[in-house]
């Protein structure tokens, strides 16, 4: 089977409601291992961002604060992405955000289109997760709800009517 000739980068964000090293959120961190193996070996998993490859439990360090915790991966589709949030262990870990993490009032999520084989930086996902604040879903920046074909899918006949 030929891979996809573009993969879905997806970058989200998350305030922590305390410390990622405080007793609060001690039963997240527990879950970090198991729901990041998931991810790993879920059906169209490509990559994803790493603090440590031998501590499972480490979560990435960034200039962007201490109370923002960053998630950032590959995906072979938009279906691979979603049955992996929705369809998979990860959904009772999401089901409880709200324990773990403030409610954001603005897009926390953004996804983007890449070519195969091409791993984007952590600067260009907080870029593109400012333009969807600045300016709303668009094919460079887009979420579930607003999401676009890759740009190959796009240019097919039956995508442009499907859009009309």
């Amino acid at each position: 089977m030929k891979s996809p000739a573009m993969h879905l980068a997806e970058l989200n964000i998350a305030h922590l409601r305390a410390p990622v090293d405080s007793p609060e959120m001690a039963e997240f961190v527990a879950q970090l291992e198991p729901i990041n193996a998931v991810a790993d070996t879920a059906p169209g998993f490509v990559w994803r961002l790493k603090e440590s490859e031998s501590d499972p439990t480490a979560t990435v360090v960034h200039e962007y604060g201490d109370h923002l915790l960053i998630n950032f991966s590959v995906w072979e589709s938009l279906e691979a992405l979603w049955n992996y949030t929705y369809r998979s262990e990860h959904l009772a870990v999401l089901r409880r955000r709200r324990e773990w993490f403030l409610r954001m009032m603005e897009p926390y999520m953004v996804m983007w289109w890449v070519p195969a084989g091409e791993i984007p930086t952590l600067a260009e996902g907080m870029r593109r997760l400012e333009r969807l604040k600045a300016e709303g879903p668009g094919p460079e920046a887009f979420t579930f709800k607003d999401s676009y074909a890759s740009s190959e899918a796009a240019s097919l006949p039956a995508a442009a009517e499907a859009r009309k």
